[in-house]
């Protein structure tokens, strides 16, 4: 469990988007590979993780890492973009002139990058028919668009019309703190390993995580390589913390890649199984686990069937597949991938889920289910079927939420939203329940 009197903790404030200006401009060779990024989620609905793993293995890293960041700018802002450009248009331009209009528009507006740089680099990289149309209206938004980017209400054109009406039923005003959280830069948050020593400039969080300032890159900060520590949202880590995992207790999490959770179980000194049911995935768990030297049983299965020899754990952790709107701001492309008739689906998955989940536990044992989603049908409305499974609430106590006491619900339920910890940086949003097995 997180502690109850956390080591005090500095203030990092997540900077607005032009904060840091980039003089020179992305590197060459990162125009073309956001266009591929781009044109990968928006025309061919691929996610952009996916996306990015597809660049040639030969592009540069420091151009995967900026045509990334440049993508990324583009999917946060895309509606506003869209608004600002829409006036010097006559017509609808091809899609790939369209994701150009929108990248040169994004390193104009939002990224720093100067007006000769952006205008011409972007032109270098559209059919030649369509450069003098690029040009042109590049030219026209950096001298006009800040001040028509100022005018508009860019928080509610960037957030599709179905997430910000589901938002505000749930939400109220705070819908708009939600979507303001979205279009901000997001500071890096890891787990540290027992006994590690946090990279140099890490400040740590009131819940135990500790927080690096956006754009620093994980791969290069020493004890990565041996270990030390873990990429991990601080609302991401809550969901083990509150299971209360205790050395030599039988653990199973479920669904458990990319390991995250599966790592703090087994820091804690649980005896874990994690399943998961995609093969690359699965493979990725590994992956990781053996960067952090912790032994953990990995079982490629179906956790809505998984049934293994000796059952009765006790504890089960259920991070449940789910819409991930609460992680749209570490993920810009899911707004443009979702769709409201995704959730249907996913709510009866993560119902046959949970059953499967409370089968597993021995009775006393702990479950805790976890959705890193904003929709109540994916978090709250879980609770009375929870009941059916023969779970009974176990609450969170606010001692167990230092620093997040906002977070913690009626009836000790736990929901994080991106426009919570805004001073810090914000946080991504969650929804966790705790329970015990009748």
């Amino acid at each position: 469990m997180p502690p109850t009197n956390p080591p005090a903790t500095k203030r990092v404030t997540a900077r607005p988007p032009n904060a840091r200006a980039n003089r020179a401009g992305p590197p060459p060779g990162t125009r073309s590979a956001a266009l591929a990024l781009l044109a990968a989620v928006f025309d061919r609905h691929r996610p952009l993780e996916e996306a990015l793993d597809q660049l040639p293995a030969a592009l540069d890293p420091r151009d995967r890492a900026a045509a990334h960041r440049l993508a990324a700018a583009v999917l946060r802002h895309a509606g506003s973009l869209d608004a600002v450009l829409e006036p010097h248009l006559r017509r609808q331009p091809p899609p790939v002139v369209r994701a150009a209009l929108r990248m040169g528009a994004a390193e104009l507006l939002h990224l720093g990058t100067p007006a000769h740089a952006a205008v011409d680099a972007t032109v270098a990289v559209v059919p030649r028919p369509f450069a003098g149309l690029v040009n042109a209206v590049l030219r026209k938004v950096a001298t006009e668009g800040a001040a028509a980017l100022a005018a508009l209400d860019a928080e509610r054109l960037d957030t599709p019309p179905w997430l910000w009406s589901a938002w505000h039923a749930a939400y109220g005003p705070a819908v708009r703190g939600i979507a303001r959280a979205h279009r901000l830069p997001v500071p890096l948050d890891i787990t540290l390993a027992p006994g590690a020593t946090p990279p140099e400039g890490a400040e740590q969080l009131p819940t135990g995580s500790w927080r690096l300032p956006e754009g620093t890159r994980v791969t290069d900060l020493p004890g990565f390589a041996e270990g030390a520590f873990w990429v991990q949202d601080a609302a991401a880590a809550l969901p083990a913390r509150l299971l209360g995992v205790r050395p030599g207790e039988r653990v199973a999490d479920l669904c458990a890649a990319p390991g995250g959770k599966t790592a703090q179980l087994a820091a804690a000194g649980g005896i874990v199984t994690a399943v998961e049911r995609e093969p690359k995935r699965a493979a990725r768990l590994r992956e990781n686990l053996a960067r952090l030297h912790l032994a953990v049983g990995v079982v490629e299965a179906d956790a809505a069937t998984w049934m293994p020899e000796e059952a009765g754990f006790d504890a089960v952790l259920l991070d449940a597949p789910c819409s991930a709107t609460g992680i749209i701001r570490r993920h810009p492309d899911i707004p443009h991938l979702k769709r409201p008739k995704d959730i249907a689906p996913l709510v009866e998955a993560q119902a046959r889920l949970l059953a499967q989940a409370a089968r597993l536990l021995r009775p006393g044992g702990r479950l805790v289910l976890a959705t890193c989603s904003l929709q109540p049908e994916e978090g709250e409305a879980h609770l009375a079927r929870a009941a059916t499974f023969g779970l009974a609430p176990d609450p969170i106590a606010p001692t167990e939420l230092p620093g997040l006491r906002t977070a913690l619900m009626r009836g000790g339920t736990l929901r994080t939203r991106p426009d919570m910890w805004e001073e810090k940086g914000g946080i991504d949003g969650f929804f966790a329940a705790r329970f015990r097995k009748l």
